[in-house]
């Protein structure tokens, strides 16, 4: 699967520079140009990590960092700031509202890519073909076998890849159409009643181990899958 960035930068020149190399580096980039974009992509996309500028012309980037790791649905979402200040008060500032990385200007496209690898190998260890588990839920993707308690879990291709998304994306919120386009791709016309009918099936599919629990609703948001709180 493709991971996506949200580059929020309001220097067009900048988001030109950093983009191409993202991109020929094989990641899917999601422009914005101020916070404002941003949430809207948020809504749009599901970024598995941010890029954000320091200083932005709406709010700054450090105030949306915190705000987007005290927001239950996006406080596990990677967060790398850039920016012009260099000096360790800084620095010390970013990280604490929760930044995972901070890149100071100027910076190589090769360091930037670097570091972004580096910080979704450290918040998401998980590789596509190594086993996931949460509460005893345990989906293997090389043996494409669900199991919990020790027993195996029959579910529907599309339930599997639906549970597989879910698992490998724990605490986020998705919407119908950001699922859409993660599990069933962009290509594919689905409508997005359609989701609700398959999370309906997958919950079925749990509900014997007791794990359908873990598929929860947000309302007017979409769908999240976590521990119970």
């Amino acid at each position: 699967m493709t991971i996506s960035i949200l580059l929020v930068e309001d220097d067009a020149a900048v988001r030109e520079v950093l983009s191409l190399p993202l991109q020929k580096a094989g990641f899917n980039v999601i422009e914005a140009k101020d916070v404002h974009q941003a949430r809207q992509a948020l809504l749009e996309h599901a970024p598995d990590l941010v890029l954000l500028d320091w200083m932005l012309p709406d709010i700054s980037g450090v105030e949306w960092a915190r705000d987007l790791k005290t927001a239950q649905h996006t406080r596990a979402l990677p967060i790398i700031m850039l920016t012009a200040r260099g000096e360790e008060e800084d620095r010390v500032k970013g990280l604490e509202v929760g930044a995972d990385d901070y890149v100071t200007k100027p910076f190589s496209p090769r360091e930037l890519i670097a570091r972004i690898r580096a910080v979704l190998r450290r918040t998401a260890p998980t590789t596509s073909d190594e086993p996931v588990e949460l509460d005893g839920l345990r989906l293997d993707p090389l043996s494409h076998r669900v199991t919990a308690t020790g027993k195996t879990l029959e579910m529907g291709p599309t339930e599997y890849r639906l549970l597989h998304f879910f698992m490998t994306h724990q605490d986020r919120v998705f919407t119908r159409g950001q699922l859409l386009d993660n599990v069933w791709g962009t290509n594919v016309y689905v409508e997005e009643r359609t989701v609700d009918v398959h999370i309906r099936r997958l919950r079925m599919a749990l509900s014997g181990s007791g794990h359908d629990g873990l598929v929860q609703t947000i309302r007017g948001a979409g769908y999240r899958f976590s521990r119970q709180p």
